[in-house]
């Protein structure tokens, strides 16, 4: 098994390293040519400029080719005779997994696929003679391309809470590994092979810190990454939780809460994904007390509430498909993990069916003509 890591780097150096997960772009279409006025003729249009997903590129890779960041398409050629050649059209290639955007956040459109392409900016119409022959400019406008890491599951859990270890067991990718929070400052995504050779991706991403949802800590670089991946895993230690000695400590019930917050409080839509509830570090003394002492208060956390800060408290409680304790560091609970994982995708690739099936049966009993 293979550990894919995300090659990036950010345009804005921040005291977690330097990770670039988008870029702003300066794109205009080519100028259009000028129409021949004695015979008529319609000069080219300028050429436009596309965005298309490719393999092995980087946000760092484009930053460093084109150090100005500026997309121009091709002039049209002037009219010779009746009609003047269009301007070559100028191709971004682009990382695949992104979203492109104008300046205000309105979406262009999405790159998931290899080849999948958008354009960005027009060319120019060439001179005519409904134009006195003047050929118009090109569209001129900013754009941003944003990398949202596309995985099947997604990590989500408090700093140290074993997140990377977990990966590493489940997967054998290697990511970096230490017992100090925030050793993740970049997504690493390891794949899960099955006997049958399925496949699953598993991403780790940053720790949340409590108020992410306003971007402290890695906030929103790290949120906007759980919105493609298809499903969560949250990643508790039993033990419970604190980021430094002057921090409140947090229960294993509190961290589940709060990590549910902190999603809420981003989008929503979030907690609609299906969710996995893994309790780590089930080697440590007491752990299986404290395990017990998490499920109950899980069947009815609206009467635990009061040990969360008001603010804090989720307007829906998180229903788990599965709570799973285990070991990273022991392997203890991992191989039921992955079997779970597995079952999990499988489910709702079934369900997925079965909604398109009867949508097809709901429309052919439509077109049918209803017998009295």
């Amino acid at each position: 098994m293979q550990l894919e890591m995300v090659q990036l780097s950010r345009v804005v150096f921040r005291k977690y390293g330097n990770f670039i997960d988008n870029l702003r772009l300066y794109v205009r279409g080519g100028s259009g040519g000028m129409g021949l006025q004695r015979l008529g003729g319609k000069g080219g249009d300028g050429g436009d400029v596309w965005v298309v997903a490719a393999k092995d590129i980087t946000f760092k890779r484009i930053k460093d080719k084109f150090p100005q960041k500026r997309f121009i398409g091709g002039v049209g050629a002037n009219s010779k005779a009746l009609k003047g050649a269009k301007g070559d059209s100028k191709e971004i290639l682009a990382p695949i997994g992104i979203t492109v955007t104008f300046d205000d956040g309105k979406i262009i459109g999405h790159l998931n696929t290899e080849g999948d392409r958008l354009m960005v900016a027009k060319g120019g119409r060439g001179g005519c003679m409904y134009s006195a022959f003047q050929p118009s400019r090109g569209k001129a406008k900013h754009i941003r391309l944003d990398l949202k890491l596309i995985a099947d599951f997604g990590l989500v859990g408090f700093p140290n809470a074993g997140k990377s270890s977990l990966l590493t067991a489940m997967s054998n990718a290697t990511p970096e590994i230490a017992s100090y929070p925030f050793t993740t400052v970049r997504p690493h995504i390891g794949k899960l092979i099955y006997k049958d050779y399925k496949q699953i991706s598993v991403a780790d991403l940053p720790g949340l810190i409590e108020g992410a949802h306003l971007n402290k800590g890695m906030g929103h670089m790290f949120l906007k990454h759980v919105e493609r991946t298809k499903q969560l895993l949250y990643v508790v230690d039993v033990c419970g939780f604190q980021l430094a000695s002057n921090a409140p400590f947090r229960s294993a019930f509190e961290t589940v809460q709060l990590l549910t917050k902190e999603l809420e409080l981003y989008k929503e839509e979030l907690l609609l994904k299906p969710a996995i509830l893994v309790v780590n570090k089930m080697d440590l003394p007491g752990a299986e007390d404290k395990l017990l002492e998490l499920k109950e208060q899980l069947q009815k956390p609206e009467d635990f509430s009061d040990l969360l800060p008001d603010d804090m408290i989720p307007k829906n409680f998180t229903a788990f498909k599965q709570v799973v304790p285990i070991s990273a560091s022991t392997g203890f609970g991992i191989d039921h993990l992955n079997s779970l994982v597995r079952e999990s995708l499988d489910e709702e690739a079934e369900n997925a069916n079965k909604a398109v099936h009867e949508e097809i049966l709901q429309e052919l009993r439509h077109q049918v003509p209803q017998h009295s």
